[in-house]
Order: C-alpha cells, then sequence, then structure tokens
C-alpha cells in the first residue's frame, strides 16, 4: 500500500536539483541537518498544482541542524558558508534549531520561548502545516522524511495556518506575502482566524 511518504520521497527523489542539495547538506558535516519549509513546499506544490517546480523561484533552501555547542549567530552564518562553498547556486539559509531561542522574541516579538529539544520540535512550531515538514538523505542516499503533523497538508495542496508558534496577525501578513492562491491555481488557502 502506498503512503504519502512514498508520494514524497517520488517527488524529491525525481528532482535532480533538490536531491542534489539534500547530497551536500548531507555532506557538510551539520549535525541532524535537514531541508524543509519553503523549498519543499516549493517543489511538491509546483509539480502538483502549479506549472511545475522551478528552483530559481527558491527564495531560499531552509536547512536546519541542531548542536546545542553551538549557539551563537555566527555559527548559523558559518554553517551557510559551508553549503555555500560546496554548491553557490541555492539561496542557502542554515540556522541552529538549538539556539532559536537566543533570538527568536527579538526577532519576532513576543515572550521569550523555551529551547528546543531537537529538530523535529522545532519543525512543529513552524508557521503552516504543510510546511512543517523537513526531509534529508541518509548515508545509504534514503530519503528521511520528519512531518510532526503528517503530509496531508503538503501533498494535498492546503495552505493552514499552524497555531504552534506564529499567531493569526503574523499568518495573515504570510499569506499576502507567499501569495499561494496565485503561485498554485489548485492550492485550498484556509484563512487564518
Amino acid at each position: 500500500m502506498r503512503t504519502g511518504e512514498d508520494d514524497l520521497r517520488e517527488l524529491v527523489v525525481g528532482n535532480d536539483w533538490l536531491t542534489r542539495a539534500l547530497t551536500v547538506v548531507r555532506d557538510s558535516g551539520l549535525p541532524d541537518a535537514w531541508i524543509g519549509a519553503g523549498a519543499l513546499r516549493d517543489l511538491v506544490w509546483g509539480e502538483r498544482y502549479g506549472d511545475g517546480f522551478d528552483p530559481t523561484t527558491v527564495r531560499d533552501v531552509d536547512v536546519v541542524f541542531f548542536d546545542p555547542t553551538r549557539l551563537a549567530r555566527a555559527d548559523d552564518h558559518r554553517a551557510t558558508a559551508r553549503l555555500v562553498a560546496a554548491w553557490p547556486e541555492p539561496p542557502w539559509q542554515a540556522r541552529n534549531q538549538a539556539a532559536v531561542h537566543t533570538w527568536y522574541a527579538a526577532r519576532f516579538g513576543g515572550d521569550p520561548i523555551e529551547p528546543y529539544r531537537s529538530v523535529a520540535e522545532a519543525i512543529a512550531t513552524w508557521p503552516e502545516y504543510a510546511t512543517a515538514v523537513a526531509v534529508r538523505m541518509d548515508p545509504a542516499d534514503r530519503l528521511e522524511v520528519c512531518a510532526p503533523y503528517g503530509l496531508t497538508d503538503l501533498l494535498g495542496g492546503i495552505w493552514r495556518h499552524n497555531p504552534a508558534r506564529v499567531d493569526v496577525a503574523r499568518s495573515r501578513q504570510r499569506l499576502a506575502r507567499h501569495r499561494p492562491a496565485q503561485r498554485w491555481p489548485r492550492v485550498t488557502v484556509i484563512e487564518p482566524g
């Protein structure tokens, strides 16, 4: 019986650009490193609900990793530079999820947040359920999937607010900025509220 993970794996492994990006991330040496959020959504929704996937339109390749021993923002910049050195083309953005609590409130406002205990815990707070998904390539070239809420919204083309960390006002701002209904005409947008 075919699963959502099978469908996601087929889309990811069938795309040379994302497969190369995953290989670069795997070989970078960043601990517990994954690619998730927008780049993954853009691939799936471009192929399923739009006019195809164009890597030149990807705003950033979100690489998340987990290293509780290196919490400085400079470490994120070094991790990003390491990825750029390996393959300059993608707009890499590496973020240590173990350090998010050190800068989140200053950047986004609100109360300080508790430190995340894992990449999966961090992914579960991402702004939409469809983007709360990440993948990585293991040493045997098998694709691993981290989807704390499952793959229904990502594979089903549903833009839905995840209230775990992002409030309704910020969710509406994201909706206006990303314009999912225009970018992927067959996506269903559930207005935050």
